[in-house]
């Protein structure tokens, strides 16, 4: 059973930073690709930012310059540093991740996280 726990969440004011992490555990074969996704209150999920294992990294149009994603396959997680946050970025922030869990097939299977709550207040 794969699992996604994500931590780092919290309160913070306007121009303040956060680091999100991921950690994902379980028997798998390996992961392919592993992000962020957010929902605010009365709003769709979307991408915040997303790597691939081989390094291809995608960000949300709305935090892109703001936010940087990386990963360490060694630990299977994956860390997101949010700089600058504003009262918009306050959302539930859910991990996922498209994982392999067998080397010998090519079926991959998407999971996520619980999520974290990220508030900006003033």
């Amino acid at each position: 059973q794969v699992q996604l726990m994500e931590s780092g969440g919290g309160q913070v004011q306007p121009g303040e930073s956060l680091r999100l992490s991921c950690a994902a555990s379980g028997n798998f074969f390996r992961i392919d690709s592993m992000g962020w996704y957010r929902q605010a209150p009365g709003k769709e999920r979307e991408l915040v930012a997303l790597k691939s294992r081989v390094d291809d990294t995608t960000y949300g149009h709305s935090v892109k310059g703001r936010v940087t994603i990386s990963r360490d396959d060694a630990k299977n997680t994956a860390y997101l540093q949010m700089d600058m946050l504003n009262f918009d970025d306050t959302a539930v922030y859910y991990c996922y991740a498209v994982i392999r869990p067998h080397a010998a097939t090519n079926t991959a299977l998407a999971y996520w996280g619980q999520g974290t709550q990220v508030t900006v207040y003033s």
